[in-house]
């Protein structure tokens, strides 16, 4: 069953928040409203939107209400992908031109700064002093998440636990805060939106682990963007911190800075892809899935969770 299949029960709420995405994303100033209008064309699986409608049927689902939180939290993910694209001086995502591309840095970086403002403007519709306290820890998670991303470039000697932090602020803190707030939002108890706090933190770190692997294994029509980016643009990997334990790839992988091509690193390609590193990545990776799944059979029974359910499983199991 394909993603979107599992939630089509939701396209009617969903259509909502993408016409709601749409007035936050509107600016005064042409370029601005440009450039952000280009990012919602660019689509997305809007994964995180959808893990807040879940999560708030565990509570008082209202989508008048919900609907702010869902909005607020795509906002800062969109907003994180331009920083990500200039700290990466990326030229694509998802085989379109990025921001930083079409225009230059100055403007990505405004772009992203807007985004994020916007969307702290979008959550003072909902008039709750936790929901405000566990969006601004995120975002402050978020950016620390970027500043390290650019301090461990081309850092080939980084630890697994920098790698699992870098992981945890890059991306599962906001599919964390998204099914929590989510519950939050609809008045769901204490020990229900910690738990699927915990549930959207295990997705997304699986989740992360899985795109890194994907990064190896796809084909750049998939990735829309060349096979190995992340190496090329210096970030270091689960998959990359496998290989370096092997000499041989390491003496290779050392010689990858800021002017390799994407031809220049084949050999090291080929050499990660035979190496065994892939599966030990995607073992990494069933275990946080095991876990969230874990924390859902903690929760009350009903079509939200049995259809986090079949998200999460989805989501751990793409193709490698």
């Amino acid at each position: 069953m394909k993603l979107k299949a599992m939630y089509s029960f939701l396209n009617n709420d969903l259509n909502i928040i993408e016409q709601e995405l749409e007035k936050t994303a509107v600016s005064e100033y042409p370029l601005l409203r440009e450039a952000n209008l280009e990012l919602l064309k660019a689509g997305g699986k809007r994964i995180r939107p959808v893990f807040v409608l879940l999560s708030s049927m565990f509570g008082n689902y209202d989508i008048n209400r919900v609907k702010h939180v869902a909005v607020a939290l795509e906002t800062i993910h969109m907003a994180s992908l331009v920083h990500d694209d200039v700290i990466d001086d990326a030229e694509l995502r998802r085989g379109q031109p990025t921001v930083k591309a079409r225009w230059d840095n100055r403007i990505a970086m405004y772009t992203g700064d807007y985004l994020l403002a916007r969307s702290l403007e979008v959550m003072t519709n909902i008039e709750d002093t936790l929901a405000h306290k566990i969006l601004s820890q995120a975002i402050v998670e978020v950016c620390l998440g970027e500043i390290e991303q650019i301090k461990d470039k081309y850092r080939f000697d980084q630890s697994l636990r920098t790698y699992f932090r870098r992981i945890k602020r890059k991306t599962a803190i906001l599919i964390a805060v998204s099914c929590q707030l989510g519950a939050v939002s609809s008045g769901a108890t204490e020990e229900i939106h910690r738990k699927l706090y915990w549930f959207g933190y295990y997705v997304g770190m699986s989740f992360q682990i899985t795109d890194d692997i994907l990064d190896f294994t796809s084909t750049a029509e998939e990735l829309g963007k060349p096979v190995g980016s992340d190496l090329l643009q210096g970030n270091i990997t689960l998959p990359v911190l496998f290989a370096l334990e092997d000499p041989t790839i390491k003496t290779e992988i050392e010689k990858i800075s800021m002017g390799t091509t994407p031809a220049d690193i084949q050999t090291v390609l080929n050499m990660i892809l035979s190496s065994g590193v892939i599966e030990r990545s995607a073992n990494i990776s069933d275990q946080y899935l095991k876990k969230a799944l874990h924390i859902l059979e903690e929760l009350p029974k009903n079509r939200a969770r049995s259809t986090l359910f079949s998200i999460a499983k989805y989501i751990g199991k793409r193709k490698f």
